[in-house]
């Protein structure tokens, strides 16, 4: 783990293996994190079912072996909370990401929109030399 203070955020790093076991490091330095900031238990719920469905897409699309790795990383300032999930596969097209059909859905392909439900602002850059970031940004509440 790795952590940095630039002006008025802190930012925390973890590189994970590919591998599903390690999600929950993910979810409990998330819940700390959140938990510290003052974010209620269902916010903090929420961020941690988007930082889940994150770091799935980060293994079953960036990670094709199990000694592959992706990163989470977590920015915190007094108003919100950053979290960018990178991961270093081939990329896809962002634009063809279709919303999903909630009266006849599918086995996969929920993943970003349950992220963007449970999240203020989603953005996703993905590039074929580069892998993929999501970028999931949480407002704290007043």
């Amino acid at each position: 783990m790795e952590i940095q203070n630039k002006e008025d955020r802190v930012k925390i790093s973890l590189t994970l293996p590919g591998v599903p076991e390690f999600v929950s490091v993910a979810r409990l330095t998330l819940s700390g994190i959140a938990n510290r900031m003052g974010f209620n238990v269902d916010a903090i719920e929420d961020l941690k079912v988007a930082v889940s469905e994150a770091c799935t897409n980060a293994m079953k699309h960036g990670c094709k072996i199990p000694k592959d790795s992706y990163n989470v990383d977590y920015f915190v300032s007094d108003k919100e909370l950053i979290i960018d999930v990178r991961d270093k596969g081939e990329g896809f097209a962002v634009s063809d990401v279709e919303t999903p059909d909630l009266e006849n859905p599918k086995e996969n392909g929920l993943g970003l929109y349950i992220i963007r439900t449970l999240m203020d602002q989603v953005e996703v850059k993905s590039t074929g030399d580069r892998g993929t970031v999501i970028r999931m940004i949480k407002q704290l509440e007043e």
